[in-house]
């Protein structure tokens, strides 16, 4: 076990040291855009991973928790004056509540009625934000939202950006394999080979769920605290069913039961569609074939190709 965290930790500092490097050759600003989305798609999809992969549940929701992460924090910061910083975790504190909550609630069921239930969550955030237009703006979106400040340094730009978006998403990795590591990490795998057998060595299936639930909600909300401040504009658009679907894809396309399958599946599905934009209008079903090819032939993802090889 601790062979493998310390795998982990190098691959990861390898990442790290990537990551910061590699701005210094980019002169064009758009590829740092999209860099910043993926980064925050692989947060997101490293918190489904360790409920999907590890605690062995599913989510059709997590667009939701990216809703309340983002208009929590833009709506403390514009209405009430709150710094970004104290109003991203005031609205990590509020969606740690929603999904204690919901998770004490819908995680006693199980398969399709468990995906449903998340499913309705988002469908009913999603029109609260959409009809309730003097509070979130509606359709049109929620614009002006101030960014992250360090002293007098406004953090408006892509690069400035890109640093604290990629420091807040290696941290966050850095803690998942430090917790997939150790005992709460192998309690959800052993969820995730069975409750009854879990719950014969000591384990409370309903507990370790939630929690694996809740942690995957803070990232989630994170994630959309960060992209609100960054772009400084959100929608409903943003936040809807499908968008939660996109998450649960990656986490499958890279590997459910691996922390760096989540950051393959988000680090190659989020650029994907701009590198498919010379299709022009034959991108989606490029995009599609290849997403349904790489799930047909290896259902454990690409990191299963290491393990057949």
């Amino acid at each position: 076990m601790l062979a493998a965290l310390r795998k982990d930790r190098r691959r990861l500092a390898c990442l790290t040291l990537f990551c910061f490097l590699w701005p210094l050759f980019i002169r064009n600003p758009y590829y740092l855009t999209v860099a910043n989305l993926t980064a925050l798609n692989i947060l997101t999809v490293a918190g489904l991973t360790l409920l999907i992969g590890y605690a062995g549940e599913i989510s059709l929701g997590h667009a939701g928790f990216w809703a309340l992460g983002a208009y929590g924090s833009a709506l403390l910061a514009l209405k009430l004056g709150v710094s970004p910083w104290l109003s991203t975790l005031m609205a990590l504190g509020l969606t740690l509540g929603v999904a204690y909550g919901l998770g004490f609630l819908v995680l006693r069921l199980k398969g399709h009625y468990l995906v449903m239930a998340t499913l309705a969550f988002n469908l009913a955030l999603y029109f609260f934000l959409v009809e309730a237009e003097d509070l979130t703006g509606g359709p049109p979106g929620l614009p002006g939202i101030p960014p992250y400040r360090l002293g007098s340094l406004v953090l408006a730009t892509d690069l400035s950006a890109y640093y604290l978006i990629w420091s807040v998403v290696l941290l966050g990795l850095f803690l998942s394999f430090n917790l997939v590591h150790s005992g709460e990490g192998r309690a959800w795998k052993a969820l995730s080979g069975g409750e009854a057998a879990a719950a014969c060595l000591g384990i409370n299936p309903r507990r370790y769920k939630v929690r694996a639930f809740v942690l995957s909600a803070a990232y989630a909300s994170l994630a959309g605290s960060l992209y609100a401040h960054y772009l400084s504009f959100i929608s409903p658009k943003t936040f809807d069913i499908f968008f939660s679907v996109e998450l649960v894809a990656m986490c499958l396309f890279g590997g459910r039961n691996s922390l760096w399958g989540a950051v393959l599946g988000a680090g190659l599905l989020t650029p994907l569609p701009h590198l498919l934009a010379v299709f022009d209008e034959y991108r989606d079903l490029v995009y599609g074939g290849l997403l349904m090819a790489v799930l047909i032939l290896f259902p454990e993802g690409l990191v299963g190709l290491r393990k057949r090889n």
